[in-house]
C-alpha cells in the first residue's frame, strides 16, 4: 500500500471557511463541476488543496488497474476492469494529481505509446494526466495562464466524466472522474467567460490582515516544518473528524431530497442576480444537495440554498451574494473573523458625491470621490489598432490569439513545408509507428513532423486619464469613470493588457500596472478621486515610459495610448514643450486616441487640439457609445 507524504493538516488552516467548505462539497459529489479558487499569492490556495487529499479515505481499486477504478461507474467505462472482473481488490489513497500549464494536449488525453512503437512495432495506448486522475483531486495551478483549448478538454471531460481519444489510428476510452480545483491569481489575467460558467464553484479569498491570526500562522508554518510527523499527529483527530463527515456525506448525498420550493428557491437566485443560461440553476441545486449530507440532513433547506448560491454565482454575477457566516459557528482553532477572508469585497465608491469648488485655474480646495455610472457597449473600433499588413495577432473576434513563434511553448506539430526547424520527436515516432505495415519502426520523409511553438500575442492599452478638478464636475466624472469601465470591459473580451495611469496636481501615477487583470483595473478606477491641477504632460510622459519598457520586453506587443482629458493642460510643461512633446509621441509607431470629455455650452477644444498635436484619432466621449 502507497504511504502518504506528511503535508500541512487540513483543519490546521486558519480562516479560510468557505474555501475549505468548498473543496469539501467537491469531493462529496464531483459532479459539482470544480471548483475555481481565485486570490491573490500565498493565501493558503495549493496547501489547502494538498491537505484536502491526506484527510479523504482511501479507496478500493481491482489490483493492476491503471485508472484506479473505484465505482461501479467507473468499472463500466474502464477496458481492464470490464476484462478482469474477479481481479483482487487492493486500497489506494487518494491525491492530487497536478496538470502543469506547459502541458500538450497529448500529455493530458494520452496518445500513442513511443516505448511500444519502437520495440514492438505495435499501437498501443498511453494513458496522460486524466487517466491519472481518474479518482483523484485533479488540480491545476495558474489554470488561467493554461492553453485555453486544453481547459476546455479538462472541462468536457470533467463533464462526462470519460476520456475519449481518435488519434493517429488509436480510439480509446477510459473513466476519468475526478475532482478538478483549479486556482488563480485575478492580477495575471482571467479565464473566458465561456471557460469561466464551466466550473461549478468559486472562491474569491484574500489574505487575511488581523495581526493576531498572522501570526498564528507563521507559528503553525513554523512548527510544522520543524516537526511535520508530529505537528500532523497533534491536529490528527480534527482531521479525522472531517474525514467522517465526508464519508458519511457520502452514504446520505443519494437519498437527499430537495422539494419543488426549495428548487423554485435555487432558480429565482439566478434570475434575481441575472445569471445567463442554467447551469448555475443546475449547479445551485447539486451543491445545495451536498451541503445538507454534509450537515447529515436528508432534505435541503434554505440555508442551504443560500450557502450554495454563494459558492455558485461568485463568478457568474456581476454582484454577487456575499457569505455570511452562522452566528452560532464554532472554531476550535483561531479566534478571528473569518467573512473577511471569504469575500471578493468590491468597493463601489465613496458615497461621497460633492462636486469640488474650484476657480479659473481648475484648481479644487478638496479631493473627493465620485462614483461611476453604469457601464455600456462601447464601438467595436474604439481600442482596435491600426491594420498593418504584417498582422496575423488577430481572429474575426478581435480576441489575441497563440502565434507562431521560434521561442513559444511547444503546444503541437505539423507537417513541415520544406526543412523542418525543429523536428517533434515524439509525434514523428507515432506517426512512423501507426504507418508500420510490418511491425517494425521505420523512420520516413512523410513521418516526420515539425513542432508548433506558440506565445501570446496582443495589445497593451494604457489608459491615461485626467482626475483633475477640471474634470471635477459631478456627471462628467461619472461619465468617464463609466466609459473606462466599459472600455476596460472591451479589452477584457479582447484579451488585451491593460494599465491605468492618472494625472492630478502636479504628477501622475500608475493606479495599475500593466496586466491581464481589468477586474483589478476597474476596482482601482472606482476609487480613483477627482482633484488638483492638470499635468497632462505628466501623464503622457509616465505613459510613454510603460509602453517603451514593456515592448522592449516583447517586440510583438502592440501598444495604444487611450488619452481621455479635457485638454485643459494648466501644470507642467508650457504650451511650447507640451507641443514638442506630442510630436515626439506621434514620431513613434503608437496607435493613439484621445477621448473628449469637454461638456458644456462652450466648448475651447483643447483636447481636439491635442489629438492633433499627438496625429491621434479624436473622438468625443459621448460618441463611443455602440
Amino acid at each position: 500500500m502507497a504511504r502518504r507524504s506528511v503535508v500541512f493538516p487540513f483543519s490546521a488552516i486558519i480562516g479560510q471557511d468557505l474555501l475549505k467548505k468548498a473543496l469539501i462539497l467537491n469531493v462529496i459529489d464531483p459532479n459539482i463541476g470544480g471548483v475555481l479558487i481565485r486570490g491573490e499569492r500565498g493565501t493558503a490556495k495549493s496547501t489547502a488543496v494538498r491537505a484536502l487529499a491526506q484527510l479523504l479515505p482511501e479507496k478500493e481499486v481491482p489490483e493492476g488497474c491503471p485508472f484506479g477504478c473505484s465505482t461501479a461507474e467507473e468499472k463500466a467505462d474502464c477496458p481492464f476492469c470490464s476484462s478482469n472482473p474477479d481481479a483482487p481488490i487492493v486500497k489506494r489513497p487518494m491525491r492530487v494529481v497536478e496538470l502543469p500549464v506547459s502541458a500538450t494536449e497529448d500529455k493530458v488525453v494520452g496518445t500513442i505509446d513511443i516505448t511500444a512503437a519502437i520495440k514492438e512495432g505495435k499501437k498501443k495506448f498511453e494513458p496522460g494526466i486524466l487517466a491519472e486522475a481518474n479518482g483523484n483531486i485533479l488540480y491545476v495551478d495558474e489554470v488561467n495562464l493554461l492553453n485555453d483549448h486544453i481547459v476546455d478538454v479538462l472541462l468536457d471531460v470533467a463533464a462526462m466524466g470519460v476520456n475519449t481519444v481518435e488519434r493517429e489510428g488509436i480510439s480509446y476510452s477510459h473513466p476519468s472522474r475526478f475532482a478538478l480545483v483549479g486556482t488563480m491569481n485575478p492580477e495575471e489575467g482571467d479565464l473566458r467567460p465561456q471557460l469561466l460558467d464551466r466550473f461549478g464553484l468559486c472562491v474569491n479569498i484574500e489574505g487575511i490582515h488581523d495581526s493576531k491570526s498572522r501570526i498564528e500562522i507563521a507559528k503553525r508554518r513554523r512548527d510544522f516544518m520543524r516537526d511535520p510527523a508530529g505537528f500532523y499527529y497533534e491536529w490528527k483527530s480534527r482531521d479525522e473528524k472531517i474525514t467522517e463527515s465526508i464519508i458519511q456525506a457520502k452514504k446520505i448525498l443519494p437519498k437527499v431530497r430537495i422539494s419543488d420550493e426549495m428548487m423554485e428557491e435555487a432558480v429565482n437566485k439566478c434570475i434575481q442576480y441575472n445569471v445567463d443560461g442554467h447551469r448555475a440553476d443546475i449547479a445551485i441545486v447539486t451543491t445545495a444537495c451536498a451541503i445538507a449530507a454534509l450537515a447529515n440532513r436528508l432534505d435541503v433547506i434554505k440555508d442551504d440554498v443560500d450557502l450554495a448560491a454563494v459558492l455558485v454565482l461568485a463568478h457568474r454575477a456581476q454582484d454577487p451574494p456575499q457569505y455570511q457566516p452562522p452566528q452560532d459557528e464554532e472554531n476550535e482553532e483561531q479566534d478571528h473573523d473569518d467573512s473577511a477572508q471569504d469575500n471578493d469585497s468590491r468597493d463601489d465608491g465613496s458615497d461621497t458625491q460633492h462636486e469640488p469648488q474650484r476657480g479659473d485655474g481648475g484648481e479644487p480646495n478638496q479631493t473627493v470621490s465620485m462614483e461611476a455610472g453604469k457601464e455600456f457597449a462601447v464601438k467595436r473600433d474604439v481600442l482596435s489598432p491600426k491594420l498593418r499588413i504584417d498582422d496575423v495577432v488577430r481572429e474575426s473576434s478581435g480576441r489575441s490569439k497563440e502565434t507562431v513563434s521560434d521561442t513559444g511553448r511547444y503546444t503541437g506539430y505539423r507537417m513541415p513545408e520544406g526543412k523542418p526547424t525543429s523536428i517533434a520527436i515524439d509525434a514523428t515516432v507515432r506517426a512512423a509507428a501507426a504507418n508500420s505495415t510490418d511491425g517494425h519502426l521505420h523512420i520516413r520523409t512523410e513521418d516526420i513532423r515539425e513542432k508548433i511553438r506558440t506565445r501570446k500575442s496582443g495589445n497593451l492599452i494604457v489608459f491615461d486619464v485626467d482626475a483633475s478638478g477640471s474634470m471635477g464636475a459631478e456627471r462628467r466624472m461619472s461619465l468617464v469613470k463609466s466609459a473606462i469601465l466599459s472600455l476596460l470591459t472591451d479589452a477584457y473580451q479582447k484579451r488585451d493588457r491593460v494599465c491605468l495611469v492618472t494625472f492630478r496636481g502636479k504628477d501622475a501615477e500608475i493606479v495599475v500596472p500593466p496586466t491581464n487583470s481589468t477586474d483589478l483595473a476597474k476596482e482601482r478606477m472606482r476609487n480613483v478621486e477627482i482633484g488638483g491641477r492638470t499635468p497632462i504632460s505628466a501623464g503622457l510622459v509616465k505613459s510613454m515610459e510603460i509602453i517603451r519598457r514593456e515592448t522592449f520586453k516583447d517586440r510583438s506587443l502592440r501598444p495604444i495610448l487611450v488619452i481621455v482629458s479635457d485638454g485643459r493642460a494648466n501644470s507642467g510643461m508650457v504650451k511650447d514643450e507640451l507641443d514638442n512633446l506630442c510630436a515626439s509621441i506621434a514620431q513613434e509607431d503608437i496607435d493613439t486616441v484621445v477621448l473628449d470629455s469637454e461638456s458644456g455650452f462652450i466648448k475651447l477644444g483643447m483636447a481636439k487640439h491635442l489629438s492633433e498635436s499627438l496625429c491621434a484619432r479624436y473622438m468625443e466621449l459621448e460618441s463611443i457609445r455602440l
